[in-house]
């Protein structure tokens, strides 16, 4: 299992001693949890609770009254008139009670989707903020593993646990009180009877969550070996390639060893179970040996004693909603103690020009004449080797830049830091004199429209895959003309005529009238929606990899066409068409760059060749070399 359950440092600080100090905290985040969420909700869950445990006491004194009315040596009738009043006190004291938690699980129950709303939002407005260094950092997709699965569940769970520690604590204070008033002695009884429970509670709930803390890496690693084995796209391959029984035994191992550890705890929690309900059938044997002693030597009388008796059942019912309560909102308060640090952890890793905050901070200028990346440097998270290393180069507005290079050089790397995706570990970015640096990023990349390797299938309509999310008011039975010129400068208007409903057609067979389409459809798709943004800023990653030749050649036009003038004018934000539209270009197939205004040959993160097709071919070095190779297998001179 390599390193996928090392949990070491975590699991020792996780210990026994700690849980009288985390509950309080626990109850005051859920609180504040619930606070945030539903005012209102929160007051009427704790208001009417609070309530139901006053008439909870009420009902057990007046039982004193019944009580006492039926030992007494009067004539039966008597008697039972003389208990009648005192009954009617505890019926309606009982149905009261009733009414008002009821009440209070309404409320909560009322409460509980808002606070699943909220750290949701939460946690997807951290994930999308991130710097994007974040989501390549083997740790920090574990933190989020953990707060997106068992962290999100335990909100909810642990503000209906706070609320259920509340009652708990509220019918064990009122049978309490009820017994210090009938007799001093009886109380500490009561209390003897939740030591047991409480340890084997509490034992137990750590054991769970050391087990799920342990099994972290290894959920992960099921849930990305179980996405191969079901989705349609690794379908193919995985026979193809006769993929089945190896990925059957890599999941068999994984599941093998969460049993194992899910087995051991299973055993251990039931040897804690038992222990614990053997303990407490003691300390209960000996309550009611106390009572009888009581009786015996004449220290309260018989009413009194029928009263503690109902008193102590209430109270143990009370006690063992209290320790369920706890042992519950301790346990989901780990979990979501997960939830809240990698919140936390998270927020602190959005750039800090990215918060609402810095809107004024900078600016990028409404026209940039360049573009400058000087000396940059950067590191992927983990990796010994920088991908790029004392990189500069300039763009000037309306050129067609070419990045060109084996792989693993740079070039994707470095096209992602001049549009604002990484931050450089040192050196400097900067348009138009402005260094990004400075500029909120969301500002960065309005500016920006990328053309990807590896873009997304979005489950959405054909039309939303091309404006993805900037759809223009449109007159009935019209079309956006913007939307309609990008898809004709990518070809994924012949895409969408084929379509059963056209740009309605929701492409995504997984659900009812969904299409599916190919590779190289797919790419016309992006392309179009590079296209339609209309940035003054267009990356080209590898942007022809699954189209045919023709489509391919009539895409490279369609580019040099764009660079020398802005193809759609009005695009996203209302820009007006001012100059060309600058291009970056990444590819492997040289033929295409050769009419590029300036070629910048990467190798292992540096720049180590810059010009046009003609100067770079005299110099003979690696641009060279690549061209003459790809000519020569097409028999090109």
């Amino acid at each position: 299992m390599t390193n996928w359950h090392a949990r070491d440092k975590e699991l020792t600080e996780t210990g026994m001693s700690t849980i009288a100090r985390r509950l309080p905290a626990v109850i005051l985040q859920a609180a504040g949890l619930a606070w945030r969420a539903s005012r209102r909700d929160a007051l009427v869950t704790v208001c009417l609770n609070l309530a139901a445990g006053v008439f909870t006491a009420f009902w057990l004194l007046a039982t004193t009254g019944v009580l006492s009315a039926l030992f007494s040596s009067a004539p039966t009738p008597s008697r039972v008139r003389d208990a009648l009043p005192a009954l009617a006190l505890v019926a309606g004291a009982v149905a009261l009670r009733a009414g008002l938690q009821a009440g209070a699980g309404w409320a909560q129950a009322r409460l509980e989707p808002q606070v699943e709303r909220l750290v949701e939002l939460r946690l997807y407005e951290a994930t999308t903020a991130v710097d994007l260094t974040a989501l390549d950092d083997s740790d920090f997709l574990d933190d989020l593993k953990r707060a997106e699965g068992r962290g999100l569940m335990s909100a909810p769970l642990v503000v209906q646990h706070a609320v259920d520690v509340l009652t708990g604590t509220i019918g064990m204070v009122a049978a309490a009180g009820t017994l210090g008033v009938l007799h001093p002695l009886l109380l500490p009884l009561l209390l003897f009877t939740a030591v047991p429970e409480g340890w084997a509670s509490v034992r137990s709930a750590r054991m769970r969550y050391l087990m799920m803390l342990s099994l972290v890496g290894v959920t992960r690693r099921k849930w990305i070996l179980s996405d191969l084995m079901v989705e349609r796209s690794h379908a193919a391959e995985v026979r193809s390639f006769t993929m089945r029984d190896f990925l059957l035994r890599q999941y068999d191992g994984a599941a093998s060893y969460q049993r194992r550890v899910e087995l051991d705890v299973a055993r251990r929690q039931a040897i804690v179970k038992v222990t614990g309900d053997m303990l407490k059938g003691v300390a209960t044997a000996g309550v009611y040996v106390a009572l009888g002693v009581m009786l015996w030597k004449g220290a309260m009388p018989l009413a009194v004693a029928g009263t503690a008796v109902l008193a102590i059942r209430t109270g143990q019912t009370s006690l063992a909603t209290l320790v369920y309560a706890v042992n519950r909102c301790y346990e989901e308060g780990l979990y979501f103690g997960d939830y809240v640090s990698f919140c936390v952890a998270a927020e602190e890793r959005v750039p800090p020009r990215a918060l609402p905050s810095a809107k004024e901070r900078g600016r990028l200028p409404d026209d940039f004449a360049r573009i400058d990346v000087e000396d940059v440097t950067f590191t992927y998270p983990g990796s010994e080797e920088p991908s790029l290393n004392g990189v500069s180069l300039h763009v000037r507005q309306g050129e067609v830049i070419a990045l060109v290079g084996e792989n693993g050089s740079g070039k994707t790397t470095l096209a992602k830091i001049m549009a604002g995706l990484y931050d450089p570990d040192s050196g400097l970015v900067s348009w138009g004199g402005v260094p990004l640096t400075e500029v909120p990023p969301q500002d960065v990349w309005a500016n920006v429209a990328v053309i990807a390797q590896e873009y997304t299938h979005w489950p959405m309509t054909a039309r939303q895959n091309v404006t993805m999310g900037h759809d223009r008011d449109r007159a009935a039975g019209q079309e956006d003309p913007a939307m309609l010129a990008a898809a004709r400068a990518s070809g994924a208007d012949e895409v969408v005529d084929g379509l059963s409903r056209g740009y309605d057609t929701l492409l995504d067979r997984r659900f009812k009238g969904g299409a599916e389409l190919s590779g190289g459809q797919w790419q016309r798709l992006a392309v179009a929606r590079g296209f339609f943004r209309d940035a003054p800023l267009l990356i080209c990653d590898e942007p022809t990899a699954a189209l045919d030749a023709r489509a391919e050649h009539h895409l490279f036009e369609r580019i040099r066409t764009h660079a020398d003038a802005r193809a759609v004018p009005g695009g996203v934000g209302g820009r007006p068409p001012t100059g060309g539209r600058t291009v970056l270009l990444i590819t492997h197939r040289l033929a295409s760059v050769r009419y590029a205004d300036r070629i910048y040959v990467l190798e292992h993160g540096k720049v180590i060749e810059e010009g046009d097709h003609t100067a770079l071919m005299a110099c003979g070095g690696l641009y060279a070399d690549l061209y003459s190779l790809q000519a020569a297998a097409y028999g090109a001179t």
